[in-house]
């Protein structure tokens, strides 16, 4: 005897069907038969199981139908996710909004034509790191970063469907933010030293908001030096300046 169960996610169908059977998530074996999604920020996800009973063969239909090779396999748990689970893509993810974030970014840069696997570096309280693999880094990092922002941006508007007050999504590959932000320091202390022995200030190119900070926390403590931003929209200009100057 096999039984069908749906959800919005693989473990909302898993866990509607332990709680329909009335046994433990360890004692089944799962396939996934079907995961639909109806939109780029897939709001309308649905995900459709079959539960084999204990004592069955996975893909065994009154014991005369032999498994399908190509039939998802069941494995160990990982972390949030029941036994008999394991789906290609998710990476290291460990609860459903993980899995849901990192199969959102996975799709957008297969949609791109720039397919990536997603792995979660760290988590912290209000942070999660995510680190994308693919053969098309340099395109998906983009000049100066902006193609990885503009994924991290739609990273985090998604999160935030999916969970009021999520976890900043911090977007990396190839170790890109660390040599960036090493780039930006050195920048910001040559540049510091070139406004103070000139008197003259300097405007920089435009970067995201984390660079800004970055910028303005390195030269905060500099005698005689100040920053401020100039400009609209995301992607501001910093201006460094002699402070007797002004």
């Amino acid at each position: 005897m096999e039984r069908e169960f749906e959800g919005r996610t693989e473990q909302e169908a898993i866990d509607t069907a332990v709680r329909e059977l009335g046994i433990e998530a360890e004692e089944i074996e799962v396939e996934i038969l079907e995961s639909q999604k109806s939109g780029l920020f897939s709001m309308g996800k649905k995900v459709r199981i079959r539960v084999h009973l204990p004592g069955e063969e996975p893909g065994d239909v009154d014991g005369n139908v032999a498994e399908s090779e190509s039939a998802p396999r069941s494995s160990s748990p990982t972390g949030a996710r029941s036994p008999g689970v394991r789906l290609p893509g998710s990476a290291n993810a460990e609860t459903d909004f993980e899995h849901a974030v990192v199969d959102f970014i996975g799709t957008v840069t297969e949609m791109m034509g720039f397919p990536a696997t997603v792995q979660i570096m760290y988590r912290e309280e209000d942070k999660i790191g995510m680190r994308l693999d693919s053969d098309f880094s340099n395109i998906l990092i983009g000049r100066k970063g902006k193609n990885l922002d503009a994924l991290q941006l739609l990273a985090n508007v998604m999160a935030g469907r999916i969970e009021e007050g999520a976890s900043k999504i911090v977007l990396d590959s190839e170790g890109y933010r660390l040599r960036r932000e090493e780039s930006l320091i050195s920048l910001a202390h040559k540049v510091g030293d070139q406004v103070k022995r000139t008197r003259k200030s300097k405007l920089l190119e435009p970067m995201n908001p984390f660079e800004r900070r970055l910028i303005h926390t390195t030269l905060n403590d500099i005698e005689d030096i100040g920053t401020e931003s100039e400009g609209e929209g995301l992607y501001k200009q910093v201006r460094v300046f002699y402070r007797n100057n002004r």
